[in-house]
């Protein structure tokens, strides 16, 4: 049976779907691949292994250990012998550098995700959020603010939970996805009730190849939406407005301004709201929150209450005069943007792995406040960005870094001074992720507080 209408094949992953008949399960009693056994991957094998018939593959299979899933591995040689129904596809696979390329290419109008699977059997409200930076901690204030007025809500997706290991789902429970790009690249099916794209800016070139693929798979969220649906985006966006301005939606589009509060929240009643990053993530909360019709009192309470997550403009430390802020979240110059806006006297930590297209946008006014201590590898190309811009000094090492920077600070006792780490870098070239980086910074901080 041909479930789609005008399928295009397309090797990267933005194909346009009509699909004939939404209520159909096309995963049910099926024979199905599911590559990739990550978190994601495992859970999609959890759910399905007794509504279809799994095979399982990964390019490190030899590496498995558990007996339940070894007895469902297949072996590379032998997976083009079977006629596959659906393709279920982690969203880490990259399409044209895995082992599986040349089969996955031939076979993309198979290929799914978990956001897929999950769209099949439930049809549960969503409030999807994606964009370059933010979506984590949107996500997080989104379900605290629903938890708060008592909704059976869940938080799923690329924010660590796959949204097929949910458990106890009800016809009234709320799903908060975080969609990553490489989900939405690979979707087909999914849709969302209420959907959003905080911002734009060049981030995973390497695997998207091009600035426009990327937006392409960001925007596949809303171009998948329904008349009655609800797409809230950035209004002054540059990358958004321009895409906005030559597609059609079904949904309807609320452009939301992320400067105005509207006297909703004073942010000095939670200083975590004091950069412009976490201004815009509050912004796109309350919007939607009135589209839920929550209550208002609840709603300010759980703002004024939120700490924010682990690493992710994390303030760790603040005295009179020094406040030390881990933000090892940030891979890209765009997500520090906001915190390099929003301090005084910045000692700015950054390096490891840059992103390929990445751009050095801050305004010249903030120049002179920020000093920057680079560190690592790839000490050359934040040194380029940088020049005539901002004082640099260089490191082989973080650790050395601020070692630096806490012997300058310790000269300037009556002077305020923010401690800044947000690499702007991927972690991978010396931590096994950014949590891993996070959680090293805070341990060189606590030794150097405790006299160590």
């Amino acid at each position: 049976m041909d479930y789609f209408d005008n399928l295009s094949h397309d090797w990267f992953g933005y194909t346009e779907i009509k699909i004939k008949d939404a209520g159909l399960n096309i995963f049910l009693n099926k024979k199905i691949l599911i590559y990739g056994l990550g978190k994601s991957g495992l859970s999609t094998f959890n759910f399905l292994k007794k509504k279809a018939d799994i095979y399982l593959y990964d390019d490190f299979q030899t590496k498995i250990k558990n007996l339940d899933i070894k007895k469902k591995l297949i072996r590379k040689k032998n997976i083009s012998n079977i006629n596959f129904d659906q393709i279920i596809l982690s969203p880490g696979i990259d399409l044209n550098k895995c082992k599986l390329s040349k089969f996955l290419k031939k076979n993309y109008s198979k290929i799914f995700t978990d956001l897929d699977v999950f769209y099949s059997f439930y049809k549960n409200d969503c409030i999807t959020i994606t964009g370059t930076n933010g979506k984590s901690t949107t996500c997080q204030l989104m379900y605290e603010v629903l938890l708060n007025q008592k909704i059976d809500v869940r938080v799923v997706g690329n924010i660590g939970n796959p949204i097929l290991s949910t458990k106890n789902i009800k016809k009234k429970t709320i799903f908060v996805v975080e969609a990553s790009s490489y989900q939405l690249e690979y979707s087909k099916i999914f849709r969302s009730k209420y959907a959003a794209i905080l911002n734009l800016s060049p981030d995973h070139i390497e695997r998207h190849k091009t600035l426009n693929k990327y937006i392409k798979a960001k925007f596949k969220l809303l171009q998948n939406q329904l008349k009655g649906q609800f797409a809230f985006v950035k209004k002054d966006d540059l990358l958004i407005k321009k895409y906005i301005k030559f597609k059609k939606f079904n949904s309807k589009i609320i452009k939301i301004n992320t400067k105005r509060f509207e006297n909703f929240f004073n942010v000095k009643e939670n200083i975590y709201f004091s950069s412009e990053t976490n201004k815009e993530n509050l912004s796109f909360v309350i919007e939607i929150s009135k589209k839920l019709r929550l209550k208002k009192n609840l709603l300010i309470e759980t703002i004024r209450n939120f700490n924010g997550l682990k690493y992710r403009q994390q303030i760790i430390f603040r005295k009179k005069y020094l406040t030390i802020i881990n933000d090892s979240k940030s891979t890209t110059f765009s997500s520090s943007m906001g915190v390099l806006k929003a301090n005084n006297n910045i000692y700015w930590l950054l390096g490891g792995i840059y992103k390929k297209g990445d751009k050095f946008n801050l305004p010249k006014e903030y120049f002179s406040n920020i000093k920057a201590f680079i560190y690592g590898k790839n000490k050359n190309f934040f040194n380029k960005k940088l020049k005539g811009k901002i004082e640099c000094k260089n490191f082989d090492s973080l650790k050395n870094a601020l070692t630096n920077v806490l012997k300058i600070i310790k000269k300037e006792k009556t002077i305020y001074k923010t401690i800044l780490f947000s690499p702007c870098a991927a972690s991978f070239d010396s931590f096994k992720n950014f949590e891993d980086r996070g959680f090293y910074f805070n341990k060189l901080i606590n030794k150097y507080l405790n006299g160590k």
